[in-house]
């Protein structure tokens, strides 16, 4: 049950699901397998979509033509043959009082009887024909349908997620019992007058709405109730952690001098684009200030968010304070500690590289001069918010990739010293409204513009009879001196299925197709130093392909890459390709990128299609979160869990609007939830969130 709308403890929602009428101990059985325990987990089990029933007629008014149509009527009689060819025939034959009956029939299902009684009432959908004097449709949508719609109350049907042996008719009695006997046990926990300001149906209505709808539109509406409530218990949550930050937390003021800027910009064999001007503007403008920097820097593939953190992280060192960058993976933290070394190999910036693989002896050497002051800058991965990690005056922390990490690990990085100014960054676009619920305790900054020079890959889905000729085309592009980047989604072919393995597949390739060429292999079982081995090679242009896991999704920039192949497409994410594509965007030669996808579902066709339409990251990024879903906000790397039950951040962002609306001038005339009329959002926030944003200002 959501907690975020939690009933009063008084009231029966705590109570068994066995004991609810219709339910008892074999239906239960069912129900726990769907995670259904109590009366109150059944109440918030809400629908995953509905069906209209709004092209209802009666029989005889029924038309032949090729629009689905729906009538309600009773089984009247049930028949079960094998034809001349044959073929198992059910014939269901469907009266609703007038003299014509409609006759469902269907081939090779004699399952269908099974499910079906006489006298039963049934709605039943399909494309009618005139069939020797009556009506005909054959195997049509079949199902159950409740009093409501047999009386014409209602013109949509709820639909359940389902597990075996539990059917969808038995389903909607039992939320008809469950909404009808305890939704009136719920306790409001929103105030009335924003319920009002909303205009928004109070929660027993609005549970009765989800459940027992009489039009789709007021499905809608209730469901709206829910998600907004939901938001609010968010949007509150995390108003007050941003309040307490900023009126408990206290930071070293780091300004930045013109001279400091020039000897900066200096490192950086480029300039700077506007879009990482303005970027560094805002970092700024928040160091300075005695409240400690809360910022978000979010960057399409290849806009230079790095060369940013590092601005910011020099500008801590030239205030005589350390500074601290982490990545959630030890080959993202060897990425940046080379690229730190590239550009601060003439500075007098005292750096440290700290990850969990390091000997007993190095470590103990690093620690001490972390604690003591000699170490400026350290880089590395979860290792630097260990216990035994001290900072000697930490000024600012950066993360990188902040989707991997969550707010708690934010938390505990934030003592590690004097309440440090704090960076949070991805190359991840995250839309608006994602950004409000998963990072609504940041401020934002967003790099949208490529380097200059800087040209967009071209994407193109290939059939896979096209492959022989894409392939001969690479050889040639990789005889002129371009290299190619080869993606697998496996290290090796899996007996269970037909995925493609990198091992396999580089030989085949060298054995095949590019035996003129020279075939390297990275994976993520090889040694940093075998992986390091092969990206030198890659690099200084002794291999032509590199076929590879996605462990090259960040990896070394490469410019003379400039051609990928990814196998197996569907079975990664929209984010993801584009990281990967991301790879061969770094120089002037425009990318090329060629996707190998084996799919039959048109939902993931319609992905693959939309991907290869747009080099945009935020607009995919918004897609990708609208289909695969956002992850568990404030855990570590639970990925497709969620803590939102009920709302999504893109298809409620009317109600997230709100939500944020409203929780800011709640927290804004009561900063504690004191008031009487606050208790019940109090206890929501602190029974959901108290705990993993350590709130406690209302505690």
């Amino acid at each position: 049950m959501s907690e975020s709308l939690s009933p009063s403890t008084e009231n029966p929602l705590a109570s068994s699901a066995q004991f609810v009428k219709g339910v008892g101990p074999q239906r239960y059985e069912k129900l726990l397998k769907l995670g259904l325990v109590t009366v109150g987990d059944l109440l918030f089990y809400l629908p995953r979509a509905y069906e209209s029933l709004t092209n209802r007629a009666k029989i005889a008014d029924l038309k032949a033509n090729d629009e689905p149509q729906t009538i309600v009527g009773e089984v009247v009689e049930i028949e079960g043959r094998t034809t001349h060819s044959g073929k198992d025939l059910v014939s269901i034959v469907i009266s609703d009082g007038d003299p014509m009956v409609l006759e469902a029939t269907f081939f090779n299902q004699p399952f269908v009887a099974n499910r079906l009684s006489y006298g039963m009432t049934v709605a039943c959908t399909g494309k009618p024909r005139r069939y020797r004097g009556h009506w005909q449709m054959n195997n049509p949508k079949l199902r159950p349908v409740d009093q409501s719609v047999i009386d014409g109350e209602s013109t949509v049907m709820p639909l359940y997620g389902l597990t075996e042996g539990l059917h969808a008719d038995a389903m909607r009695r039992i939320q008809k019992e469950i909404v009808e006997r305890y939704a009136v046990a719920l306790r409001e926990i929103t105030p009335p007058e924003l319920v009002i300001r909303r205009g928004l149906p109070r929660l027993t209505e609005a549970f009765r709405a989800v459940h027992l709808p009489q039009t789709l539109a007021e499905a809608q509406l209730g469901r709206s109730r829910l998600a907004y409530d939901e938001l609010l218990v968010l949007q509150v949550a995390l108003g007050l952690q941003r309040r307490d930050q900023q009126v408990q937390g206290k930071a070293s003021p780091l300004p930045r001098s013109r001279m400091v800027d020039e000897r900066i910009r200096r490192l950086f064999p480029f300039d700077l684009t506007d879009g990482q001007v303005k970027a560094i503007h805002q970092i700024c403008e928040d160091m300075v200030q005695e409240r400690p920097m809360r910022r978000l820097l979010q960057a399409d593939v290849g806009a230079g968010k790095t060369a940013v953190a590092i601005y910011a992280m020099l500008v801590a060192v030239a205030n005589k304070h350390q500074t601290a960058l982490m990545a959630p993976t030890e080959v993202l933290a060897r990425q940046h500690w080379r690229t730190f070394q590239k550009y601060l190999m003439h500075s007098k910036v005292r750096m440290e590289f700290l990850v969990g693989g390091m000997s007993e002896a190095d470590r103990r050497i690093a620690l001490s001069e972390i604690k003591n002051g000699t170490i400026d800058l350290v880089v590395g991965t979860q290792a630097l918010i260990q216990n035994d990690i001290e900072f000697a005056n930490l000024g600012l922390v950066v993360i990188d990739e902040q989707h991997r990490f969550g707010v708690q690990q934010r938390a505990t990085i934030r003592h590690k010293g004097l309440d440090p100014h704090y960076l949070v960054m991805t190359a991840t676009p995250i839309p608006r409204s994602v950004a409000l619920t998963v990072f609504g305790d940041l401020d934002v900054s967003v790099i949208r513009e490529l380097p200059q020079g800087r040209k967009p890959v071209q994407t193109a889905w290939v059939a896979e009879e096209d492959r022989h000729n894409l392939m001969a085309r690479l050889v040639n592009e990789m005889k002129s001196g371009r290299q190619l980047y080869v993606v697998c989604p496996m290290v090796e072919e899996s007996a269970d299925n037909d995925v493609k393995g990198a091992i396999d597949t580089a030989k085949l390739l060298q054995d095949g197709y590019f035996a003129d060429c020279k075939v390297g292999l990275l994976h993520g079982r090889m040694s940093d130093d075998q992986k390091d081995e092969i990206m030198n090679q890659f690099k200084t242009k002794q291999l032509d392909c590199l076929v590879a896991t996605t462990v090259i999704e960040v990896g070394v920039d490469i410019p003379n890459a400039t051609l990928m192949v990814i196998e197996h497409a569907e079975r990664f994410g929209m984010s993801q390709l584009h990281q990967l594509r991301g790879r061969i965007c770094r120089g002037t030669q425009a990318g090329q990128c060629y996707l190998f996808a084996n799919t039959a579902s048109p939902e993931s066709q319609d992905r693959l299609k939309f991907f290869c339409s747009t080099t945009d990251g935020f607009l995919l990024a918004e897609k990708d979160f609208e289909l695969r879903g956002m992850g568990e906000f404030f855990g570590t790397r639970q990925h497709g869990a969620s803590e939102l039950k009920i709302a999504h951040p893109i298809r409620d962002i009317e109600m997230l609007e709100f939500a944020r609306h409203d929780a800011l001038e709640l927290i804004k005339a009561d900063p504690g939830l004191q008031k009487p009329e606050h208790s019940g959002i109090r206890a929501a926030v602190l029974s959901r969130y108290g705990r993993k944003l350590g709130l406690a200002g209302i505690g």
